[in-house]
């Protein structure tokens, strides 16, 4: 006797080149939920807990700027911590401080603290060709230096264009388990992609960062090859320094391989202790410390190329954004994480934006100089 099953509706290919989770009609659902909707993951949690206290600055909200993009629809939590105390928190009506949320791409940062300390320790050189460290890597990353694959600067045949239903990130998104694979197509893991995408000239002639997710995939591979250290014990430590205090979820493929370029899935309150991390230039709780300081102040001073035109005014560099001072990232969705190191402050992000390409560079530009002011004058 036989059973049929169906394929599962929620990661299905619909239209638009999208799985049901995030077509815009059920993205708000599937943001909220994501922890439970991929096909492989894993959860880390710390054994101890940043304590954090309110001492509530209600003149943050009564901002202008603040209050239009509380406001928005789509929306999800908004907070400022600075050291230990919460600064300013709200949340939509239909989420929660206990509620985990996609962070999407500001996952790509904690590569910022795996390869600081991975340089530090003298196993990686930022100037090596990446084929030394993977000599198995495909056409596409193989004559690319580390620093540029770091810098978002490296120019292959793969595609992140969302509003693109061709573009190679929708493809990639099978090996990440966040979508089933078209009829009768073997399943490829996150590795064999990579190792799949092709390039011939890799040198970025535009001037700007070529963003590319599967740039962090490639350090992740390279940091867990050169130590001799699986990609999760790396998380470990980030999420016992950090001192998060739920569950820090991360996406994987079938071959338990973490989605280091933007799996993570944690609450607000955990990711402005993950951002205190960066404040305090890779200080953590009870003597932890991940990263290293020179690399994450050289992060900030020495940045990589700019953004292209309306964001040229930040600069990518080392798997985080910055204008020189703060460090931060943004995700697809509409999330964004800003650290500030001269005075302690993270201030954090959370929305769902409902559009086809669920990205908007007049929301999130505006939505950085608001956060970057309130990190600054805190």
């Amino acid at each position: 006797m036989t059973l049929s099953s169906i394929a599962n509706p929620d990661l299905v290919t619909l239209f638009d080149s999208k799985p049901r989770w995030n077509l815009p009609d059920y993205r708000r659902s599937g943001f909220h939920n994501l922890h439970t909707t991929n096909r492989y993951a894993m959860s880390l949690r710390a054994p101890g807990v940043l304590p954090l206290r309110k001492e509530i600055d209600w003149a943050i909200g009564e901002r202008p700027e603040v209050a239009r993009y509380l406001a928005m629809a789509h929306f999800s939590a908004f907070l400022v911590v600075r050291g230990e105390r919460i600064l300013y928190e709200t949340y939509a009506p239909d989420f929660g401080p206990n509620r985990p949320h996609p962070i999407m791409s500001i996952t790509k940062t904690t590569l910022n603290l795996m390869l600081g300390r991975a340089v530090a320790d003298g196993l990686v050189n930022l100037d090596e060709r990446v084929g030394t460290y993977l000599p198995e890597i495909g056409t596409g990353y193989a004559e690319a230096t580390v620093k540029a694959t770091a810098d978002m600067n490296v120019a292959n045949d793969y595609t992140e264009d969302y509003s693109d239903p061709l573009s190679s990130s929708y493809a990639m998104e099978t090996a990440m388990g966040l979508r089933l694979p078209p009829d009768g197509q073997k399943e490829e893991t996150t590795r064999s992609f990579l190792c799949g995408i092709t390039g011939r000239d890799l040198t970025n002639r535009t001037g700007y960062a070529l963003y590319k997710s599967t740039n962090t995939d490639v350090l992740g591979w390279i940091i867990e090859r050169a130590s001799g250290r699986a990609l999760r014990d790396w998380l470990i430590e980030i999420v016992e320094a950090a001192g998060l205090e739920g569950c820090f979820h991360i996406t994987c493929d079938r071959e338990g391989v973490p989605l280091v370029d933007g799996g993570a899935c944690l609450t607000a309150r955990d990711l402005a202790r993950y951002g205190l991390l960066f404040a305090r230039k890779g200080q953590g709780v009870d003597g932890r410390r991940v990263g290293d300081a020179a690399f994450i102040e050289d992060t900030r001073r020495n940045p990589g190329p700019a953004w292209p035109k309306p964001r040229d005014w930040q600069r990518y560099s080392r798997q985080t954004t910055t204008d020189g001072t703060w460090l931060g990232h943004g995700g697809y969705g509409g999330q964004f994480m800003l650290a500030n190191p001269d005075t302690g402050t993270v201030v954090v992000y959370f929305s769902v934006l409902e559009n086809a390409s669920a990205s908007d560079p007049g929301f999130s530009g505006p939505l950085v100089k608001m956060m970057a002011e309130i990190a600054a004058q805190c």
